[in-house]
């Protein structure tokens, strides 16, 4: 019974990924980080006054849509968050395709999701090697001398560091509109074949809308 269940997961899985993949907005960022850091509520604080939630899967995806203005156009952006699958210590993997950017969470209150960090680096690598990654360190609300800590991983990966509450908003917007500009500058000059693949795709989905 409980092989059968986990068979109707994957496949339920699978077709929530496959369908949410299917749409091609302008840029995707994901959101990364162990269960329960808060990267729900950083998003649900961004986008406060008016953020709509799409969820495929109550164990697999939830899908958030925003529009944001590049380079004089309106533009649709996705942001992905991992609905509860990151219990499992790893994601789908296309849950990773075609990202742009990333928003690494964890939460200043528990030193086992700041060390987590680098397993999920780790995997998040594997699919997307040169994605820009920001880093957060969240709840600094209940723990304000966290905001005056250096981590380690900000530095030897190069990432930039956000000290943020979801609670209070501190930060979380400045965040979200950094994710949005690095994803838009990677996607301007990225390398990658599949990549450039799916651009040409868009752009002749772009073409058959005129």
């Amino acid at each position: 019974m409980v092989e059968m269940k986990n068979d109707q997961m994957g496949a339920e899985a699978n077709e929530a990924f496959d369908a949410a993949n299917a749409e091609h907005p302008y840029l995707k960022i994901i959101l990364l980080g162990d269960s329960a850091v808060g990267k729900s509520k950083l998003f649900e604080r961004f986008h406060l006054d008016d953020y709509k939630e799409y969820q495929y899967s109550t164990y697999a995806l939830t899908l958030y849509r925003h529009k944001a203005v590049l380079d004089g156009e309106e533009r649709l952006i996705h942001f992905w968050d991992t609905a509860g699958q990151e219990r499992f210590n790893s994601m789908h993997s296309s849950y990773y395709f075609q990202a742009h950017a990333c928003i690494m969470v964890f939460d200043v209150l528990r030193k086992v999701t700041y060390k987590n960090l680098q397993m999920w680096h780790d995997e998040l690598r594997q699919y997307r090697p040169e994605i820009p990654v920001l880093l957060v360190a969240n709840k600094i609300d209940a723990n304000p001398k966290a905001s005056q800590m250096e981590f380690k991983m900000a530095t030897k990966y190069n990432m930039k560091m956000y000290y943020c509450s979801a609670s209070d908003g501190t930060n979380v917007v400045k965040v979200f509109k950094d994710a949005i500009v690095a994803a838009h500058e990677y996607k301007g000059k990225s390398t990658d074949f599949m990549d450039n693949v799916m651009e040409e795709l868009q752009m002749m989905d772009e073409d058959a809308d005129l």
